[in-house]
């Protein structure tokens, strides 16, 4: 099952000149509570930039305010592998302008690399290099997903 932001979601919501609002990021992390107590797998494909993000997806709620990590496996109900897909700002800035339609402008690229904080230990992560073929990143994805199971 995938996670979305609702099509009804004004894309001003979404996005304003300085990026993704972090207090409407809290409705992802609400979406995925829900999808965690129904005990059905999720995907869920968001930005997560931020370590305290990731702390809230993993840990709950209760992560807010409270900086102490939670350790790989102390959440026995949940079995989260962040995907930290990356590439050069260049490549993905070309692929941005290809895209039409498309609710991110390229203008924001610059601030979301500026507001990356990339996955550490002891966060359950892989990184995935974008400039493989759609195929190898979903095969090992794929792998390390079944090797953590």
């Amino acid at each position: 099952m995938a996670l979305v932001w609702p099509a009804s979601t004004p894309k001003a919501v979404l996005y304003k000149d300085t990026g993704l609002v972090s207090h409407d990021s809290v409705l992802f992390v609400l979406l995925f509570d829900r999808e965690e107590s129904s005990r059905q797998d999720a995907v869920l494909a968001c930005s997560a930039l931020k370590k305290i993000y990731r702390h809230v997806l993993v840990s709950g709620a209760s992560a807010i305010g409270n900086s102490q990590s939670e350790k790989p496996g102390e959440n026995a109900a949940l079995n989260i592998l962040f995907v930290h897909l990356d590439g050069p700002a260049g490549l993905i800035a070309h692929r941005l302008e290809k895209r039409r339609g498309h609710f991110m402008p390229l203008k924001l690229l610059q601030s979301q690399f500026d507001a990356l904080e990339p996955p550490t230990a002891p966060e359950n992560f892989i990184t995935v290099s974008i400039e493989k073929s759609l195929p190898e990143i979903v095969l090992e994805i794929e792998k390390t997903y079944k090797m953590n199971l």
